[in-house]
């Protein structure tokens, strides 16, 4: 049976990017709704970008890293408590360079370096269930070519 759906729902899209640089996975905590939350670098698409800019742009702005991209890990969807739906766009990328000296956007609290482990471990902090979903996709080998994702000007 097909849902009927509302014809003014758009989900929110997303991307995240797991960088990696020995062993440990670039993080980010941020502050939502008054709770400490651990997320990748993760954000919103803006109008004209295309996901692989908005990647790197947000692992910038929320971590002060500049990355190169490597694979698209995956889409995932997730629909929040609230209501509110979500489809994200993973990638994984290297670190290239880091500006100690950048602000970080508005609520996030710093950047850290975690080993899988240790994010596993913080579960119950984690923003949502695609943090850990993403990751374990990427620790398991998912990677697909960037040449996978299309962009029609």
């Amino acid at each position: 049976m097909t849902a009927v759906q509302d014809p003014r729902w758009t989900p929110h899209v997303t991307v995240a990017t797991v960088v990696v640089r020995d062993g440990r996975l670039l993080l980010v905590e941020e502050r939502i709704d008054g709770r400490d939350v651990l997320n990748q670098p993760a954000g919103h698409l803006e109008p004209g970008e295309s996901l692989a800019a908005a990647a790197v742009r947000e692992t910038l702005e929320e971590t002060g890293w500049t990355v190169r991209l490597s694979a698209f890990i995956g889409v995932y969807q997730w629909t929040a408590p609230d209501g509110t739906a979500f489809l994200r766009f993973a990638f994984a990328a290297a670190p290239v360079e880091h500006d100690p000296a950048r602000p970080l956007d508005a609520g996030i609290l710093r950047a850290l370096w975690m080993t899988p482990a240790e994010l596993q471990a913080s579960a119950a902090r984690l923003r949502s269930p695609l943090v850990w979903e993403v990751v374990a996709d990427y620790l398991g080998g998912q990677r697909h070519p960037l040449s996978l994702l299309k962009e029609t000007a």
